[in-house]
């Protein structure tokens, strides 16, 4: 199951797992009424990933899945990373956010915007008898004004150079071939394919 009550989130990791294990059923905690929702009091995207894994898994008795990633800008060192859902406040629109960056980065050249996107995944067993850790990132650069309706947190203003866009411009499909939550879960994948016999349940 999916370790998380963010339903854009839940439906983003559900779909890319999903279109590699079509026979399993990906459930969110909106499925399990009652389920927790931890505080993330980790260093760490790992650590905080972990605690949301464990949580879950405690709760459900069910193999779980949680991620925590977070954007990591050059020209703000210090201010996002695994700060970024808290930055400006938790309570802020992400819209508002990104208007809080593109402030402080406003006249900056794209050679000064560097960017990226980094994500943790922690794969917990029933009642977090082991836990498996992956992470993957994606480079990029921020953008010099917001794009794009798809995807969701910070997307909008994360610029992808090779293909001309903002990470909000691609489709579905696009993101989950080129981001940091698509790269990750692909290694999510392949550790339960190296494990899970083809039409079983992890």
């Amino acid at each position: 199951m999916i370790a998380t009550h963010n339903a854009k989130k839940g439906v983003e990791m559900a779909t890319i797992l999903g279109h590699r294990f079509p026979d399993i059923e990906f459930k969110t905690l909106a499925d399990y009424p009652g389920a927790p929702e931890p505080e993330e009091t980790g260093d760490t995207y790992a650590e905080n990933a972990t605690i949301k894994a464990q949580s879950a898994s405690v709760f459900t008795h069910e193999w779980s899945v949680a991620d925590d990633a977070g954007l990591e800008i050059d020209a703000m060192p210090g201010l996002l990373g695994v700060h970024s859902k808290r930055f400006g406040g938790e309570e802020l629109p992400f819209y508002e956010k990104m208007a809080m960056i593109l402030q402080q980065l406003h006249g900056l050249p794209d050679s000064e915007r560097g960017a990226r996107f980094k994500c943790f995944v922690a794969l917990a067993a029933p009642d977090a008898q082991e836990i498996h850790v992956f992470s993957a990132e994606r480079e990029g650069v921020i953008a010099q004004a917001p794009s794009g309706s798809g995807g969701f947190g910070y997307d909008p203003i994360f610029w992808l150079p090779e293909m001309g866009c903002t990470m909000a411009d691609l489709t579905p499909d696009q993101k989950h071939a080129v981001s940091h939550r698509g790269k990750v879960l692909k290694a999510v994948g392949d550790w339960i394919g190296a494990r899970v016999p083809e039409g079983a349940t992890p």
